[in-house]
């Protein structure tokens, strides 16, 4: 039994080292290297962590590699609670400025009692914009967070993506917040920090670890 108990904890630890080395931190030391960071309609400020600037149309900050498929994606996002004024997410496969797939949150309804269901949202650029996705499959692309976070705070994403399934955890809850069934056929590409219309976002402690 303790020859078991010995090879248990020997292969749990083989497997958290392997974990350990198999995540992916992309250096932000590096953002004006052309050829690891892409920009999209915004303007950018570095401090302890990633700022979009708000403006007209979607902002994205493309990090180029890896090129990602299967695993997880987790990072810490901060938007605000201004309605209309603050759409913030993580985009992944994407292949450039308006071809991807995102999830992105609406921090003014994480409290809203009448819109609260409207808090994390699943889109595929081009052809499944959140309009479309709501008009032809309400609440299915779409929900509630689950523990609700402060609107104007920092709250933790875990997304995990095992094609075709998405699941969303938002500050490590066990119980995803948000399941969904990939709507296209493409299975790889960039990650990126992503703002909507008007919006701002803050990022920080982005990890990528792939399957």
């Amino acid at each position: 039994m303790k020859k078991i108990l010995n090879t248990i904890v020997f292969l749990m630890a083989i497997s958290s080292l392997f974990a350990q080395q198999n995540e992916i931190i992309p250096d932000l030391a590096k953002i004006n290297d052309s050829k690891l960071w892409v920009l999209h309609n915004r303007e950018i400020n570095i401090d302890q962590e990633v700022h979009l600037d708000g403006r007209p149309g979607d902002g994205l900050l493309w990090i180029k590699e890896p090129i990602f498929t299967n695993g997880s994606i987790e990072l810490d996002i901060r938007g605000k609670d201004e309605r209309g004024k603050s759409f913030v997410g993580i985009a992944f496969h994407g292949l450039n400025d308006s071809t991807y797939e995102a999830i992105y949150f609406r921090p003014f309804n994480f409290k809203n009692p009448d819109r609260s269901g409207h808090s994390v949202q699943y889109i595929s650029h081009p052809e499944y914009p959140w309009y479309i996705l709501r008009q032809e499959h309400p609440e299915k692309y779409e929900n509630a967070i689950s523990p609700v976070p402060e609107p104007n705070d920092w709250f933790h994403v875990t997304v995990v993506i095992e094609y075709p399934t998405v699941n969303v955890f938002v500050n490590n809850s066990k119980k995803p917040s948000l399941t969904i069934d990939q709507l296209i056929s493409r299975k790889e590409g960039w990650v990126g920090f992503w703002v909507g219309n008007n919006s701002e976002g803050y990022f920080r402690n982005l990890k990528v670890i792939p399957e």
